[in-house]
């Protein structure tokens, strides 16, 4: 069975958290490898999904490379500090996590399909880490937008828990909450694996498989 690490780093709460500014950070709006915009909002027959998997450069890439995905992003949520930047982040003291947002066609790809891409491909019973980061900005989590998303998340969870735990996994970590704000992460973040295809990529399952 394997434990949870209890010197992992720890949430701040709201009092401690770094103050953040009122401006939001400048992106560019063409995805960098779809070549669609990347801050879009989920209109007509599209959805948007957001995941936290740990380091949001591998997460990015698993999901632009699903057919019926519109646009991806990267950025900070689940925090408290507004519009932080990426050196504030990893301080652990903005309570935000690396998220991906995903803008899709539910029509090509199911919302239980992306579920099923993001627990096979990271290992998401290790608390605030996922491999060698570790940081709260990589815990794991499935924040939805709605109560269709809430629902088919806990029914995966649980789903996932008994596969996790036939292996000798523990108990799975993920928070699955409400879509908190989510902040746009600095340019050169957005697609970095299309902008740097040997760039670094921690992301990495546990080889079960989510039978979704």
């Amino acid at each position: 069975m394997r434990l949870r690490d209890p010197f992992l780093p720890q949430m701040p709460d709201q009092k401690s958290a770094l103050p953040g500014r009122t401006t939001p950070i400048s992106i560019s709006d063409e995805h960098f490898v779809l070549e669609t915009s990347q801050t879009a909002e989920a209109e007509g027959k599209l959805n948007v999904a957001m995941f936290g998997m740990g380091c949001f450069w591998g997460a990015e890439r698993k999901f632009w490379e699903i057919t019926g995905i519109a646009t991806t992003s990267v950025g900070y949520a689940g925090g408290y500090t507004p519009n932080p930047l990426y050196e504030e982040v990893c301080s652990g003291m903005t309570g935000h996590n690396e998220v991906v947002r995903i803008i899709f066609n539910p029509a090509k790809v199911p919302y239980n399909q992306l579920l099923k891409v993001f627990w096979e491909n990271h290992d998401p019973t290790q608390g605030m880490r996922q491999g060698n980061d570790i940081g709260t900005q990589y815990r794991s989590g499935i924040y939805c937008f709605d109560n269709q998303q809430i629902e088919s998340a806990q029914e995966s969870k649980r789903a996932f828990q008994s596969e996790l735990s036939a292996k000798g996994y523990g108990e799975i970590t993920t928070e699955i909450i409400q879509a908190p704000i989510f902040y746009f992460a600095e340019n050169y973040h957005q697609q970095y694996l299309g902008k740097n295809p040997h760039g670094y990529c921690g992301l990495g399952g546990t080889g079960v498989t989510c039978s979704l």
